[in-house]
């Protein structure tokens, strides 16, 4: 992986967080992941170590978890 994956459930938390992520490592170096628009990449999330959004995967493969936006059992449904 060369850029980092920022995956969100699209809550005030989560846009929030969304912007912030860009603003500070650049739009260039992070593939943006709203499971409301696209639900195949939750399954990838989970593998990765996601618990919660919004959460950001680094290319070394660490989860950081920023604040909390939902749980991945409430994203899942």
């Amino acid at each position: 992986m060369s850029k980092s994956i920022f995956y969100h459930a699209g809550c005030t938390v989560c846009i929030s967080a969304e912007h912030d992520v860009i603003e500070l490592i650049g739009k260039d170096n992070v593939e943006i992941v709203h499971f409301g628009d696209d639900k195949s990449r939750i399954d990838e999330a989970v593998k990765a170590g996601v618990k919660s959004v919004p959460a950001l995967v680094t290319p070394k493969g660490n989860v950081l978890h920023i604040n909390f936006g939902a749980s991945m059992a409430d994203v899942i449904g």
